[in-house]
């Protein structure tokens, strides 16, 4: 066994198996960057301005913020641990194998529910066009022939997966330089003879009060948006320097997309008509509002500008979605590593490419067109499972602060003990301002994703496979606490739930509670000769066959 005593192993070792190390700063960045800028730049401005009135500047403001905390934190453990699926391992490492599925889970669940929100997008804005027409009904769910075209798109994002990862990140930097132009350039292009600042207090700056700026982050799609940074760290076991680029990646993707997200929404604001919104922000409307800035554009006489916006709605939302199928097998991949799944996610074809999780990619993602039919639901569920994920991240990180100070860190965050925390706080406040409605949806996935893997791991042990995980229920004692008091928080909350709790006062118990599992989690987390061995193991199997 290596000892990791002072000198710790090259985890940049890491070859994940047949995956191969084709990716530099640019594809790693512009993975992360892709996935922001998706179909949130489409529908956030508009579905935001309506819950929070012109604070919602305010909303994405303190979504950047929770969003800065979270990417910091997952600089460092990225540039520490360049393997693959790397936020569903980290709390592997640190808490064992109950924590490490439960996190996988949610992480899985995430990657997997993106790609069909991108293809209700794109959807949701060809309506404009005369055949797309009877894609959707009024409600917005599919039609048969829209149920038909989803399914195609979701083969589509796949079939270019299976061309390889280095002709992936190719694709996906082609479509990301398009996606990062049109909204700037419809920023300007709009501000220019068409910015009302008299917008702003024509209703009263913030007319929903607290209540309507904090539910917009998460509610609106606000986070939704913003997430994606993430891609990098997934993409990690292909990173021809890993620990250089993925902190750069993962915290310059967070910048542009935060940046431009920003400006959006005070454009969007500034240049509608006062008649848009003369009966109140929440009843904001407009010929084409289905399509907020295409419709905004030929609004205010700019139809050229509204036809390149609606093929961007297209482009947009689906190099979002085909970074994001690739996520989905990634996650699978080192699930399928850490013992959790089927060694069948680990199996790659000739190109390096994880073939059956992205074949469970597909068939995930055209299930998800029959519960969730419209965009805004299925953003307010993945907006809830993906902070979930992210939580994992501050928890294992006040763990090897602690228990492995002397590993390497290409990227050291500055005053981390206090970030990691206060980022924990911030991930489980985003998940209560969701909603009740959305978090007993998302405790049932998380039964389901119990009993899919949870059974997997009975049947390893029973049949003493090799590779049949350690659940170490001992170090993730506080698990079950916090997921069962986090949902308990929401249903007294006044956050879609009882309103037993007012507000302030429920946020302040979100906080204390979160800390109280911060340190608990800490305090019972593996030893380090514990978690030193499940690093060590990454390393010795994720190394290249010879």
């Amino acid at each position: 066994m290596v000892k990791l005593d002072h000198a710790a192993p090259d985890v940049t070792r890491d070859q994940t198996g047949g995956l191969r190390r084709d990716v530099g700063l640019i594809g790693l960045m512009w993975a992360s960057v892709g996935s922001i800028i998706g179909s949130g730049w489409l529908y956030g401005a508009q579905k935001a301005v309506v819950m929070a009135g012109p604070a919602a500047v305010i909303s994405w403001l303190v979504g950047t913020v929770a969003i800065v905390l979270l990417a910091l934190v997952h600089a460092e453990l990225g540039g520490m641990f360049p393997v693959a699926g790397g936020t569903a391992r980290y709390p592997h490492y640190a808490f064992g194998g109950l924590a490490g599925m439960s996190f996988g889970w949610f992480a899985w669940l995430q990657a997997a529910t993106v790609a069909p929100i991108e293809v209700e997008a794109m959807i949701g804005y060809a309506a404009h066009w005369d055949f797309a027409k009877g894609f959707q009904h009024a409600d917005g769910t599919l039609t048969p022939s829209g149920f038909t075209v989803a399914v195609v798109l979701m083969a589509v994002f796949v079939a270019v997966n299976f061309l390889g990862v280095r002709i992936l990140a190719h694709t996906n930097s082609a479509a990301t330089w398009w996606k990062i132009a049109v909204p700037l350039g419809a920023i300007f292009i709009i501000a220019v003879g068409n910015f009302h600042p008299h917008n702003f207090t024509a209703q009263g700056f913030a007319p929903y009060g607290a209540k309507g700026v904090l539910g917009a982050i998460s509610s609106s799609g606000i986070i939704f948006a913003l997430l994606g940074f993430e891609q990098a760290i997934q993409l990690a076991g292909e990173s021809r320097n890993p620990k250089r680029d993925l902190p750069r990646a993962t915290l310059g993707s967070v910048a542009i997309g935060a940046a431009i997200y920003v400006l959006l929404q005070i454009v969007f604001i500034g240049a509608l008509p006062l008649s848009s919104f003369a009966h109140g922000w929440a009843k904001l409307d407009f010929p084409g509002i289905s399509g907020p800035w295409a419709g905004l554009a030929t609004l205010v006489g700019l139809g050229w500008l509204s036809v390149v916006l609606y093929i961007d709605a297209v482009i947009s939302p689906g190099g979002t979605g085909l970074i994001y199928t690739t996520a989905t097998s990634r996650v699978s991949y080192g699930l399928a590593k850490n013992g959790y799944a089927p060694k069948l996610f680990e199996k790659t074809d000739a190109r390096g490419v994880p073939w059956f999780g992205l074949a469970i990619s597909f068939f995930t993602g055209v299930i998800c067109f029959l519960p969730f039919p419209s965009w805004q639901e299925l953003v307010g569920f993945i907006t809830s499972a993906s902070v979930l994920m992210y939580a994992g991240a501050p928890l294992a990180y006040g763990v090897f602060a602690d228990r492995l100070p002397h590993l390497e860190r290409p990227y050291r965050l500055p005053a981390g003990k206090v970030i990691s925390p206060l980022s924990f706080v911030v991930a489980n406040l985003i998940i209560y301002w969701a909603g009740w409605d959305t978090l007993w949806r998302l405790g049932v996935a998380i039964v389901l994703g119990y009993v899919l893997l949870g059974g997997y791991a009975w049947y390893a042990t029973s049949k003493g496979l090799p590779d049949a995980p350690r659940l170490d229920w001992k170090s993730a004692q506080w698990l079950p606490a916090y997921l069962v008091g986090l949902g308990l928080i929401s249903w007294q909350g006044g956050f879609g739930g009882q309103d037993h709790i007012g507000l302030w006062w429920d946020m302040a118990v979100v906080a204390a509670f979160s800390l109280g599992i911060y340190y608990w989690a800490k305090a019972t987390a593996s030893r380090p000769q514990q978690i030193e061995r499940s690093i060590e193991e990454v390393v010795v199997t994720d190394a290249p066959a010879h």
